[in-house]
């Protein structure tokens, strides 16, 4: 398989669409659809550059998931605190703002922040690193108005139940059930 062009359909406020030609493994000319964060000039720009960051956030031996409504399922879930970079911002600075600006809590200690990885291959070049961070402090309301969250810290056995029966992002989930199942 051999990606050979990429031309951008569409320039939304946040999502740029592209069509991207490939040859097959038949040798086959063929059209894929994706969406992207950033501006594509080229195949080899396809997934270049972070662009957001998911922190998975405990504090006293509790797990910190959010329960907020996300417009592109129409409906409540439970998400990892998230966000995107904004230009000029480290990494570092990226999960200070975010925790803050979603939950109120401050950054006590940033522990691991893995490598960069693809969010949701099958649409979107999206790449974005996992953190884990403790943190302190109370909750507080920093949202925007476009924004629906609802911060609460869980015990390994709260989240094994909210695992039985709740919706939750695939990257919560899997946070979720490795914190439940195996203590870190």
């Amino acid at each position: 398989m051999k990606l050979i062009d990429l031309k951008k359909v569409k320039d939304g406020t946040y999502l740029k669409n592209y069509v991207l030609t490939y040859i097959n493994k038949a040798g086959r000319k063929k059209e894929y659809e994706i969406v992207s964060r950033r501006e594509l000039k080229t195949p080899e720009d396809i997934g270049k550059k972070s662009s957001g960051v998911s922190i998975a956030v405990t504090m006293g031996g509790k797990l910190l998931l959010l329960r907020e409504f996300r417009m592109g399922v129409n409906r409540e879930i439970y998400n990892l605190v998230a966000g995107m970079i904004e230009d000029g911002e480290t990494l570092e600075e990226c999960i200070q703002r975010e925790l803050y600006e979603e939950t109120g809590l401050s950054v006590k200690r940033i522990t691991k922040i893995l490598p960069p990885s693809f969010a949701a291959v099958a649409i979107s070049d999206t790449v974005t690193n996992i953190a884990f961070v403790e943190a302190e402090g109370e909750f507080s309301d920093h949202t925007s108005e476009n924004e629906q969250i609802k911060p609460k810290f869980y015990t390994r056995e709260e989240v094994r139940e909210l695992l039985k029966t709740e919706t939750f992002s695939s990257r919560c989930q899997l946070i979720a059930y490795m914190f439940a199942e195996y203590p870190w």
